[in-house]
């Protein structure tokens, strides 16, 4: 621009001139930073990829950093079978926000002894897909710190392999071992010649294990796993899937090799008497020491395996030398419904999935009776059965990452209770949704839980036995815990005591009180709780196991078989208890009766007033007062099961009886009013029905009831 005939220069070229160094500068910080964050999100990150790194190596332990572990290392205790998942896990370290445990993954080591010897072997590609599937998984943290459950990077399925006394020296100079406190060990195949014990024999004090072959004895339930024994020398082969309208050759198959000499007698007899039945074991013209996984024989007969389960509609698998088992596995890919013959083993994930649905489970005993109990099931049911093994082998058993993922699960359920998945969730193909169920109880409890039969004594020793010999028969008992509450007499020693096939704990008292029947002992893990007096010897196993599938139905309310009545006397004002048979009932009597753990709860911190002191004062009303305590909280009244009535103790004598004495009758008459009282109105509830299986008395042919035993008045 031009003005009064002088030149002047425009001062915008001069400040671009000035700055024009500085943008360059400011450009090119820029760019760098654009280039470097794209760099940043396509090369792996050091942070991130360390552990995975750790994770994903090859299976070589040639290849990994070598640790030398010394002689004079310290092992952990052999293993707490005391421990229970509130004793011997500590949930504070998991993230009750995410409702989510967390997972760290020791790194990869090579350990060896102080001759370089390696303790640890190359890693089975069977963990190396655990630790694959866990590093993948949304549970895996990187973070120690932030972890609530930790994996040993250490190879335990096969206890063959390892060196017992070192490998158990490896877990306790872990950073983080505390005992094995929040570890998870991984084992398919425990034991080792001769005797082939059922859980782990390294030494590994309070860690979970998720192992192969536990039996009742060495399960800690609610606490380790079973899982089942994987298969990898028939993972490859594919077996489609047959319809229910497929022709199936067979009724049941036994593809067993390497059986008891006894189980294999057996099984060959019922051969002989079925044509129906086909019994395989290893092909002559094969070596002895080669297990032929992939032919069977029959005779002079070749079998292809696992192709031959397709051809029957069963599969018998009993006990070897190993309770845990592939040929479960084995039989469930091929669709074909399992017969189980081992006494004492635990189902895999018998915690939360339902056999009853998915197998016919038997005792040994039974073996010769196999024909005739396969040949009962309807169509219907082996239709269903077939269905529920797929559901099963899909979602739990088909891989190891399955197993893997289910175990995880099963974990995560236990910190997060209230979260956990359902026992439709489970067990349902496609469960009903929109249904819940009172107090948070579940809708229906799981039946594989069983149930734990609480027996309240004190010096009546041989009616004791009685009762434990009887109720043992029960199929879901599941443990029995016996109440010792004479603080003058130690219990019998422990060689006198039952020989029974479930676990059996006997707790002494510190006084003599009552409600230690109700006391929620760590011991009970169950959900279902049987109440039982020492002297009610009369009630059969089809009876209890009938009351617990009652109680299922109805998780909220006492089940049980002797039922009592609350009238209120017009002339003196005041509440009566009686004990004649009536239409009505209102109460059944906790001498034998179903409840939900959630109640000896109640009854032991929330009880209203003085009434649980009252009760121990007085020696008598306990079970009134838990009778109060589950109406009050549920409005419901109880349920009585069969129509046995009498309960009396027939070896005792007048004076034994308390519930004999007319004082006894006009103190309990007492209690319920002042109960009634206490609580500021009458919260029990009158009924007009009791339950029977329902075939009961009905003109059957008694094989067709499934509840055959169920006594008379």
């Amino acid at each position: 621009m031009y003005s009064n005939g002088s030149k002047k220069t425009v001062r915008g070229p001069r400040l671009k001139m000035k700055y024009q160094t500085y943008y360059i500068f400011l450009f090119t910080m820029i760019l760098l930073g654009l280039i470097s964050t794209g760099l940043f999100q396509f090369l792996p990150h050091s942070m991130d990829s360390e552990q995975e790194s750790k994770i994903l190596v090859p299976r070589n332990v040639e290849q990994l950093p070598e640790v030398t572990i010394s002689t004079d290392l310290p092992i952990p205790e052999k293993g707490d079978l005391g421990c229970h998942f509130h004793t011997c896990f500590d949930v504070y370290h998991c993230n009750y926000d995410t409702k989510r445990i967390s997972v760290y993954i020791y790194p990869l080591r090579k350990y060896v002894d102080e001759n370089s010897v390696p303790i640890t072997n190359p890693i089975s590609r069977e963990f190396h897909e655990i630790l694959t599937a866990i590093s993948e998984s949304p549970y895996l943290t990187t973070d120690p710190n932030k972890a609530c459950l930790f994996i040993p990077a250490i190879d335990l399925l096969n206890q063959n392999s390892l060196r017992l006394h070192e490998t158990a020296q490896v877990l306790a100079q872990l950073p983080r071992w505390n005992d094995g406190r929040n570890h998870l060990l991984f084992n398919m195949l425990p034991g080792s010649v001769p005797d082939y014990n059922t859980a782990l024999d390294v030494h590994r004090g309070k860690a979970i294990l998720a192992g192969g072959g536990f039996s009742t004895w060495t399960y800690r339930q609610a606490y380790d796993i079973s899982v089942p024994v994987y298969n990898p020398l028939i993972a490859h082969i594919d077996l489609p899937d047959r319809p229910d309208s497929y022709f199936r050759r067979f009724v049941a198959v036994s593809a067993q090799v390497g059986i008891h000499s006894d189980f294999r007698h057996q099984l060959n007899s019922i051969a002989m008497e079925s044509e129906s039945i086909l019994v395989l074991d290893r092909c002559q013209s094969v070596n002895e020491d080669v297990l032929p996984m992939n032919k069977l024989c029959h005779g002079l007969h070749e079998f292809q395996y696992p192709q031959i389960l397709q051809e029957a509609t069963f599969c018998i698998i009993v006990r070897g030398a190993r309770l845990g088992q592939t040929a479960l596995s084995d039989a469930m890919k091929a669709g074909c419904i399992p017969v189980v013959l081992s006494d004492t083993y635990v189902m895999p994930f018998s915690d939360v999935l339902d056999w009853k649905r998915a197998a016919v489970i038997l005792n040994e005993e039974d073996l010769d009776q196999i024909p005739s109990i396969l040949t009962s099931i309807s169509p219907a049911g082996i239709s269903s059965m077939r269905k529920q093994v797929k559901f099963f082998w899909n979602h739990y058993f088909s891989s190891i990452t399955a197993i893997t993922m289910t175990t995880l699960k099963v974990i995560n359920d236990r910190v997060f209770p209230y979260a956990a998945t359902t026992y439709d969730e489970w067990n349902i193909p496609q469960p009903d949704p929109g249904v819940t169920s009172p107090l948070f109880l579940p809708l229906i409890p799981p039946r594989s839980q069983g149930f734990t039969a609480v027996i309240l004594t004190y010096d009546r020793v041989d009616s004791l036995f009685k009762v434990i010999m009887e109720i043992s028969q029960t199929p879901s008992l599941s443990k029995v815990l016996v109440v010792w509450n004479n603080q003058q007499k130690m219990p019998p020693p422990a060689a006198e005591w039952p020989k029974i096939n479930k676990p059996l704990k006997v707790v002494q008292t510190k006084e003599n009180k009552l409600s230690n029947r109700f006391y929620p002992y760590d011991e009970i893990e169950t959900e279902a709780v049987l109440a039982i007096d020492d002297d009610i010897i009369m009630l059969t196993p089809d009876e209890l196991e009938f009351g617990f599938e009652v109680w299922r139905e109805f998780p909220d309310r006492l089940v049980g078989y002797p039922g009592r009545l609350h009238l209120y006397d017009e002339e003196t004002g005041k509440w009566k208890y009686e004990s004649e048979w009536t239409n009505d009932l209102s109460m059944v009597l906790t001498g034998a009766a179903f409840y939900h753990k959630y109640f000896s709860h109640l009854y032991t911190n929330s009880m209203p007033g003085n009434i649980k002191n009252w009760v121990d004062e007085h020696m008598n009303c306990e079970d009134i007062a838990m009778n109060f305590i589950v109406s009050n909280y549920t409005g419901k009244a109880p349920i009585k099961v069969t129509p046995r009535k009498k309960f009396k103790c027939p070896e005792c004598t007048g004076e034994q009886i308390i519930s004999a004495d007319q004082s006894h009758m006009v103190e309990r008459s007492e209690c319920i009013t002042r109960f009634a009282d206490i609580y500021g109105r009458m919260p029990l509830q009158t009924v007009e029905f009791r339950a029977d299986p329902v075939l009961y008395k009905d003109p059957f042919p008694e094989e067709l009831k499934r509840f055959r035993d169920v006594g008379s008045l």
